[in-house]
């Protein structure tokens, strides 16, 4: 009797488990479509930006006007890597894959001859650089698990003034790009200096998150990049100049904003994805411990049946 009591306790606390998982699974999910309204709805922004500084591009030849420190390539002694990592665990590989990208591209910095100083968003990534005695310039953790504009505007303020300060010479982000639901890879992309040749991108898409027959998947869709030059008799009343020094800072905010979504995109996807997986396992051990639950009680009740049929002899 005390193997069956351990037994129903086991499964008892396995269903326990199974609940939280399914809960944690579904906070995942819905976490995750906030995540494409706001991609949404940040995106009329997005692109009416990108065609303005199209349009200066293909009108007045900015690309070779280095006016903007922004555009000034200088030559690279020292870089910014800024990582973007989660504050929490329970995500699969996600906080192993982008902090593992990172060390990759300290590597090749170091082979290179290169300094870095790092700025770290998310408590994962932070945590581990700190172990291991690594130049950190800044970091930030506790951020909304959705972004907001102004928490990217935060992390933008301290790349520029270590850019303009001439602390680094290129800053570059490394996160996660957000593929589907169960995919999503580190990626490497050049924030500073600016590139005006990266304004029209080809590729530009967002994800939305659907369901069909009760399952979640994703579709990308291509953003239209077609029409973004300017009349030709169209009047500019400021220096381009100007124009410029406040639409790039506006810019690189964007497009960090961008990165931090696909980040909290791809974290939340593994951390769904993660306690689907979880929930199955517990599932299975659910239905392992039945069958075993089953045969010790029924082995208990023959026992007890062998034990009076054995008494009854006895006594004739």
């Amino acid at each position: 009797m005390a193997n069956l009591k351990i037994i129903r306790d086991r499964i008892q606390s396995v269903k326990n488990t199974k609940k939280i998982t399914e809960a944690m699974r579904l906070v995942a999910a819905a976490k995750v479509r906030r995540a494409q309204e706001q991609v949404l709805a940040t995106r009329p922004f997005a692109d009416r930006l990108a065609q303005v500084l199209y349009g200066l591009q293909s009108r007045l030849k900015f690309q070779n006007d280095n006016s903007s420190p922004l555009l000034q390539k200088r030559t690279v002694k020292t870089v910014g890597l800024l990582v973007v990592s989660g504050d929490r665990g329970l995500c699969g590989g996600y906080n192993g894959n982008v902090i593992r990208r990172a060390e990759n591209r300290i590597k090749e910095l170091k082979a290179e001859g290169l300094d870095y100083q790092l700025v770290l968003v998310g408590r994962k990534a932070t945590q581990y650089f700190q172990r291991r005695d690594q130049p950190i310039a800044q970091t930030f953790t506790s951020l909304e698990q959705v972004p907001t504009a102004a928490e990217s505007s935060q992390i933008a303020d301290v790349l520029l003034e270590l850019f303009l300060s001439e602390t680094v010479d290129r800053v570059e982000l490394i996160y996660t790009r957000f593929v589907s639901l169960i995919s999503s890879r580190p990626v490497i992309q050049t924030l500073l200096p600016l590139d005006p040749q990266g304004f029209e991108d080809p590729e530009d898409e967002i994800f939305r998150l659907t369901s069909r027959g009760g399952q979640f998947e994703v579709s990308r869709e291509q953003i239209d990049t077609t029409g973004r030059e300017f009349p030709r008799d169209m009047i500019f009343e400021q220096e381009p100049s100007q124009i410029l020094e406040t639409l790039l800072p506006l810019y690189l905010n964007n497009q960090l904003l961008r990165a931090l979504q696909e980040s909290a995109a791809s974290e939340l996807s593994a951390r769904m994805t993660a306690m689907s997986s979880a929930s199955d396992n517990a599932k299975q051990l659910i239905s392992t411990l039945t069958r075993s639950y089953n045969k010790a009680r029924q082995a208990a009740i023959t026992q007890e049946i062998l034990e009076v049929v054995g008494g009854a002899e006895a006594l004739k």
